[in-house]
């Protein structure tokens, strides 16, 4: 069994990079045009076409290069399509394709998964964000044939452009015919003898995009966008695959998110608790006069509707929640304490007093009897 590793001059752990860049060398070499050895060459490009694509290097690496071409064995396993097709001429299209003709070169392009970070404010209200992400796009020089510009792939001889051949093997129940696919071509019925020097003959390039998203009001922490079509191009100038965008949402300094709804909270003056204020808050929507008033206790709430994050596919929007925080001042100065204790005084405020217990089950029970 050829290596193709050993064909490209690689390690079994190299990279795409160093895979890419050995059969652009290599295909200098060896290439018919400049001198080259024709089934060298060809035999070179089927071990880059396996080993460039990650699935089908996987299948190589179990069960060699039949296992890359989908014919069946790999390793100590076996296609039962491959049992039936052997026993029955062939009349259950074997592992490949169920005898359809030859493969495409043409795949749709994988799903990718990115994250962005959004504001609150932009939660509350949408916005449109630039992202950049690597990816494979078409290649601009062959626009997705793979192809060298100017030529193009050439039929394979030894199928005829049918992307299978018939193995004939003599048995003790008959003649058995076997469809497998063309070793040549790989099952794709055409050769690329003169690939793109761009892309290599993939067809596509990775390279960084960017792309602007719409980030829906009312987006929130763990929500995934779905953006079709924006993922890989696939190779040979497939359809692209679907991207995806998870959320993060960054804490903000001032108001915490409870699905739709905002909370904050506010210190405000003692004097302003008993007496009653008025004063501009900076919201989401820019100041807003609030009105606090008097006889307003620590932890009391005050709630500004419509003031929240933008409901998520339906109108309207949550609500803001104002926690009151009062300020006791920690020093006085002569004249503060002064005032203080004539108010004081007047209220009869000189000592504490102690909050009444409710009544217990057994104080109820003796006032139903006693009637005290």
């Amino acid at each position: 069994m050829n290596d193709y590793y050993a064909i490209l001059g690689v390690s079994r752990d190299a990279d795409q990079s160093e895979i890419k860049k050995a059969y652009r060398k290599k295909a200098r070499e060896l290439h018919p045009d400049y001198g080259g050895d024709e089934d060298a060459f060809k035999e070179l490009s089927v071990a880059y076409e396996t080993l460039s694509d990650p699935e089908k290097r996987r299948m190589y690496d179990i069960g060699g290069a039949d296992a890359a071409r989908g014919g069946g064995y790999a390793g100590d396993s076996f296609d039962f399509g491959d049992i039936l097709s052997t026993m029955f001429g062939g009349a259950f299209g074997g592992g490949f394709g169920g005898g359809g003709g030859p493969q495409s070169r043409t795949r749709q392009g994988r799903e990718q998964l990115t994250r962005i970070e959004i504001t609150l404010e932009e939660a509350t209200f949408g916005a449109h964000r630039e992202i950049s992400l690597n990816t494979y796009v078409a290649c601009d020089v062959c626009h997705g044939s793979m192809c060298e510009p100017g030529s193009e792939p050439t039929t394979c001889g030894t199928c005829s452009g049918a992307g299978y051949s018939i193995q004939t093997q003599q048995t003790m129940l008959g003649t058995m015919r076997t469809q497998v696919p063309c070793p040549t071509c790989q099952g794709y019925g055409t050769v690329i003898e003169q690939p793109c020097h761009e892309c290599a003959g993939q067809g596509r390039v990775r390279t960084r995009r960017s792309l602007t998203i719409d980030i829906p009001a009312g987006a929130g922490d763990g929500m995934r966008l779905r953006l079709a079509g924006q993922g890989e191009v696939g190779p040979g100038g497939g359809p692209n695959g679907d991207l995806y965008v998870d959320i993060v949402e960054k804490r903000h300094p001032t108001f915490s998110r409870q699905g739709d709804d905002l909370y904050m909270t506010v210190t405000i003056p003692m004097t302003a608790a008993a007496l009653g204020s008025t004063f501009e808050l900076d919201t989401l929507d820019g100041k807003q006069s609030i009105t606090v008033k008097p006889g307003t206790q620590p932890g009391d709430e005050l709630r500004l509707s419509g003031l929240g994050v933008r409901h998520l596919q339906r109108p309207g929007r949550g609500d803001l929640h104002i926690g009151i925080n009062v300020e006791i001042p920690r020093k006085l100065d002569d004249r503060s304490r002064e005032l203080l204790e004539e108010l004081s005084a007047v209220r009869g405020e000189e000592s504490a007093r102690p909050e009444k217990q409710g009544s217990s089950f057994f104080d109820k029970l003796r006032e139903t009897f006693t009637g005290q």
